[in-house]
């Protein structure tokens, strides 16, 4: 069972930066590929990026693409998207999720943890 945590969320201006973490429980996190995703009210979770478990892969949705990092420390078993000029459209509700390898779907989530980008 892997737990995660995300924090690092809050209130920015459009235009400012937050850094989001996700701390994960297991040891063995580098046998874990993850994602980041995000729900704005009334919406669908909808996915935001992805990091393959050696952090040598990366993938975004167009949406955030050129704005957005991931990338992940699997000596801190934690995992961060970096999001830098931010649109009130990008506020939500982000989630972070985890799956092993050779899964399809993610298997563990967080909490979310809340951004909200005012205009």
């Amino acid at each position: 069972q892997v737990q995660l945590v995300e924090s690092g969320g809050g209130l920015v201006q459009a235009g400012g930066s937050l850094r989001l973490s996700c701390a994960a429980s297991t040891r063995t996190f580098n046998n874990y590929y993850v994602g980041w995703f995000r729900q704005a009210p009334g919406k669908e979770r909808a996915f935001v990026a992805h990091i393959s478990s050696r952090g040598g892969s990366t993938n975004y949705a167009d949406s955030v693409k050129g704005r957005f990092t991931i990338s992940r420390d699997n000596a801190k078993n934690t995992a961060y998207l970096q999001m830098n000029s931010l649109k009130p459209e990008d506020t939500a509700v982000y989630y972070c999720a985890a799956r092993s390898i050779g899964k399809t779907k993610y298997g563990y989530w967080g909490q979310g943890t809340q951004v909200t980008v005012s205009s």
